[in-house]
Parts: C-alpha cells; sequence; structure tokens
C-alpha cells in the first residue's frame, strides 16, 4: 500500500461538523499540518469526505526524506537525528523512509516522533484558487504525485 501525504490547506470556518471531526481525527489541527497515512479504503473514505479542505497524493522517497530531515520533530520539538534513529532501530533517515514506504513500521509507532509535519506556506503560493478542486483549476482534493512539488515548495 502506497504512502498518501495530506495537507490542509483550509480552516475551520464553513466545515461541517463531521468535517471538523474526520480532520481532528487525522490529526490535522490547523493549516499546512501534513500527516502521512497509509492508502487504505477507509482512509480514502475520511480523505473523500474531506477533500474540500485538504489537498493529498502519493509520496515519493525523495520528498520523504527531505520531509523528515527538515520537518520531522521529537517530543519537546527536537530535530530528528542520526542518533535518535540508531536508538530507534534505524541506520539513516533513508532507511526510515523505506521502512514507512514498504509499511514496515508506521509513522505513529515510532516512539517519541511526532505524527504531525508543520509546514510553511508555499513559496511562490498556491497556484489555483483554494474554492476549486484540482480537476476543476484549483488546489484542493486528489493531484496525485503532484504533491511531491508542492511538499518541496512548502518545506
Amino acid at each position: 500500500m502506497p504512502l498518501i501525504a495530506v495537507v490542509r490547506v483550509k480552516g475551520i470556518p464553513d466545515r461541517n461538523p463531521d468535517e471538523r471531526k474526520t480532520l481532528e481525527l487525522l490529526r490535522l489541527h490547523r493549516v499546512h499540518h501534513c500527516v502521512l497515512l497509509r492508502d487504505t479504503p477507509s482512509v480514502r473514505g475520511m480523505l473523500k469526505k474531506i477533500e474540500y479542505a485538504v489537498t493529498y497524493g502519493e509520496v515519493e522517497k525523495d520528498t520523504l526524506v527531505e520531509l523528515l530531515k527538515k520537518r520531522a520533530r521529537l517530543s519537546g520539538n527536537k530535530a530528528l537525528t542520526e542518533e535518535y534513529l540508531k536508538s530507534a532501530g534505524f541506520g539513516s533517515i533513508e532507511e526510515l523512509a523505506d521502512a514507512l514506504l514498504e509499511g514496515r513500521v508506521e509513522i505513529n509507532k515510532i516512539p517519541d516522533l511526532k505524527p504531525v509535519f508543520r509546514l510553511h506556506p508555499p513559496k511562490g503560493g498556491f497556484k489555483g484558487s483554494l474554492k476549486k478542486h484540482v480537476s476543476e483549476g484549483g488546489e484542493l482534493g486528489y493531484r496525485g504525485s503532484a504533491i511531491n512539488e508542492l511538499i518541496k515548495r512548502m518545506m
């Protein structure tokens, strides 16, 4: 199962209670927060419910490695270090990224690693409207592998 990166791009106003609860369950509490999820039918159903508040797609290895290096945080807002990874049983950040992509480990099962990545607004801004779906020329909903380019601009 591929790994899906979900980035919240819209805030609380105009969200119905079901959407608010789904965003809360996915740990997307603020705009520009990103989470990594397994591509399962239940996750796809949740994403379908909130697709007018988030954008998502399949994450690639190079983007995942860069995301872990620059934006992964441990408890106490400490950066992810090689020493911590060795104590957690991983040789390097690349090895952790491989394990995540292959499904050998879940990000929320790694002790002290926060499952949410806080990102900046994208450099150069969003290219389309935040009120329209990707298929209509906007920024919301499923964008496939184009999510990697957006995440790189947000780091």
